[in-house]
């Protein structure tokens, strides 16, 4: 997999990635960036992260699940309660997030992942509403009220470093002998089998690597808004991800990178609006649905070689017409 991953293309964007991570960083120290731009970087970077780790479930293994604000719930609560009550260190309370998201993935994909379509829907659905209702009735997490007084430790590095970890590593897995496995579940899970591939063991391998990712999405989300309550991991929230991931192409990682800076844009300027928010959404995803059901990228990544091909394929056809 590193060997794959040390390729010209991916360290130039690597680079370039970090530049602009250390540039914004400097741009707000200086003043030029406001706290609110910051708070909406912040935002995008934890948006990514969700949208990017759903993907690899729904996008490249096929599995239709709508419960990940579930698996976020975990990652937040697991996460403040390391801070909160043992003073851990932030590291430590965001692996320990990501990995009790990550085990409950496990917990739940095993069983569940037997299941398809619809079924597979509604059981995920079900068992992140069971998730939320259990941490509401336990008094140790703050019960309904939720847990107050958490320490404001993510910051934009955080935020994109841990940002820039899930994408390379997700981006990794789906090119590695792993990630095809994957795919060929999603494109047939029948010939998948007779191809001797055990699929239940990639669907859960995927629900996994979702699942950790965001809980580690949900532990910098709790440690940046300071509260967190159970009511901020319900549906509507899985739906916020399943809209990233649907809208940015199913099966594309930058598509659900583009995807989740469009629509946390959006809802930045729909603050005003927050009732109509959710409809505007439903007409985005109706009208993705009629003209361009794939998603605005469908299966395809950004990448240099996609932009020198378009480039010269305009190229082309302005030489052709003069």
């Amino acid at each position: 997999m590193l060997k794959n991953w040390l390729t010209k293309e991916n360290l130039t964007v690597t680079v370039l990635l970090l530049v602009l991570m250390l540039g914004v960083q400097v741009l707000y120290s200086a003043g030029i960036l406001s706290p609110f731009v910051m708070l909406n970087l912040i935002i995008i970077a934890i948006n990514i992260i969700l949208a990017v780790s759903l993907n690899l479930v729904v996008g490249f293994t096929g599995q239709f699940s709508i419960g990940h604000a579930g698996f976020m719930a975990l990652g937040a609560y697991a996460s403040a309660i390391m801070t909160l009550n043992f003073n851990a260190p932030f590291i430590v309370s965001l692996l320990v997030g990501a990995i009790v998201a990550g085990i409950g993935g496990i917990i739940i994909g095993i069983p569940t992942l037997r299941l398809k379509g619809d079924y597979l829907a509604i059981a995920t659905l079900g068992l992140a509403e069971i998730i939320r209702g259990v941490i509401t009735n336990i008094d140790y997490l703050g019960g309904a009220y939720g847990l107050m007084g958490i320490t404001q430790r993510t910051n934009w590095l955080w935020a994109f470093g841990c940002m820039l970890v899930t994408v390379m590593v997700i981006k990794n897995f789906v090119q590695s002998s792993h990630g095809r496995a994957c795919i060929s579940v999603r494109e047939d899970e029948i010939a998948a089998e007779v191809m001797g591939i055990n699929t239940t063991k990639y669907k859960v391998i995927a629900f996994t690597m979702g699942s950790f990712f965001a809980g580690i999405g949900g532990a910098l989300l709790a440690h940046y808004i300071t509260f967190i309550e159970p009511n901020a991991f319900n549906f509507l929230k899985s739906f916020d991800i399943l809209v990233m991931v649907v809208l940015g192409g199913q099966g594309s990682l930058t598509g659900s990178v583009v995807a989740a800076i469009v629509l946390t844009l959006i809802s930045t300027f729909l603050q005003s609006l927050a009732e109509l928010r959710l409809i505007i959404y439903a007409i985005i995803l109706i009208l993705v649905m009629l003209f361009r059901p794939q998603g605005l990228l469908g299966t395809h990544e950004l990448s240099f070689k996609l932009l020198q091909r378009k480039r010269g394929v305009s190229h082309g056809n302005h030489s052709a017409n003069a």
